[in-house]
């Protein structure tokens, strides 16, 4: 479904609650193709303890990294619709393939704060010693334009080795962290970047931090694992705070919403976000 165009600013002069002499407060949305931005929004609730945070997890249309971009950018604006309507001041897109397709048509249409992921290529180059970097994402990250142009801007002479990684994301989606096959998914990933002398490694989607404790298993302690969850976390919170000054930060609730099954959806979220929660499913005009 294509999401209706609405522009929503921000208010001139701070919005009160019925009844009561305060502001209205924030609410942070957060949305990813499935479970992993999880891992993002673990950051943003330990940088913002008090915000009030909306989660929707896509896991009806999962995996986005095999899907056509004008299909992903559909689902993001759909999403991002359906946190507005919740009351939405600020969007975090917890995914770096939908970053890469739907970002620039969002910051279009949304008239507030836009953040979204991208592989920490600035970072890895820096800390590369070999002057290798490797580079684990999904095929839809790896081929977009704005990788490239990542690229382009801070990889100067250090060699960037990409590895597409099918069926990890839906690993994860099935809560299998520690199994058998995704271990050898993981070793069949990381091989090839290890053998072209790959010293730092750039975890490009933001499901795979829940994967560290296998590729360190796989990689070795001295190889240098890079995500983007806590700068984005960061980013995050200097944008409420310049741009959203006149509301106060809220009542530090989550809420769970998935476009997948609602039971499997509770089962693994919990799991992932290390207490029990309950995920909604979306109303069907955003499934």
């Amino acid at each position: 479904m294509a999401a209706s165009i609405i522009k929503k600013q921000i208010p001139l002069s701070p919005p009160f609650l019925k009844g009561e002499n305060k502001p209205a407060p924030r609410a942070i949305g957060v949305f990813d193709s499935g479970v992993g931005g999880l891992t993002v929004l673990r950051h943003i609730r330990q940088m913002l303890p008090n915000e009030r945070l909306i989660y929707v997890a896509d896991s009806g249309h999962v995996p986005y990294g095999d899907k056509p971009a004008h299909y992903i950018e559909q689902r993001s604006l759909s999403l991002a619709h359906f946190l507005i309507e919740q009351g939405a001041d600020a969007i975090v897109i917890a995914c770096n393939t939908a970053t890469a397709a739907a970002a620039t048509s969002l910051r279009s249409r949304y008239g507030i704060p836009i953040i979204g992921m991208e592989p920490a290529v600035k970072p890895a180059v820096a800390a590369s010693k070999s002057g290798v970097v490797g580079v684990l994402a999904t095929v839809g990250t790896l081929e977009s334009a704005r990788f490239a142009a990542l690229l382009e801007k801070y990889a100067g002479d250090v060699e960037i080795v990409t590895q597409g990684c099918p069926g990890l994301v839906e690993q994860i989606e099935l809560g299998e962290l520690s199994s058998t096959q995704t271990r050898e998914l993981i070793e069949r990933y990381t091989s090839p970047l290890l053998a072209r002398g790959a010293d730092t490694l750039i975890l490009g989607c933001t499901h795979y931090p829940f994967l560290i404790p296998l590729i360190r298993d796989a990689v070795g302690e001295s190889i240098a694992l890079v995500d983007t969850g806590a700068a984005v976390a960061r980013q995050l919170q200097r944008r409420i705070q310049t741009e959203l000054p006149e509301r106060y930060a809220g009542d530090a609730s989550v809420q769970f919403f998935t476009s997948g099954n609602e039971a499997h959806a509770t089962r693994i979220m919990s799991m992932l976000w290390g207490r029990t929660v309950e995920a909604k499913l979306l109303p069907p005009a955003f499934l």
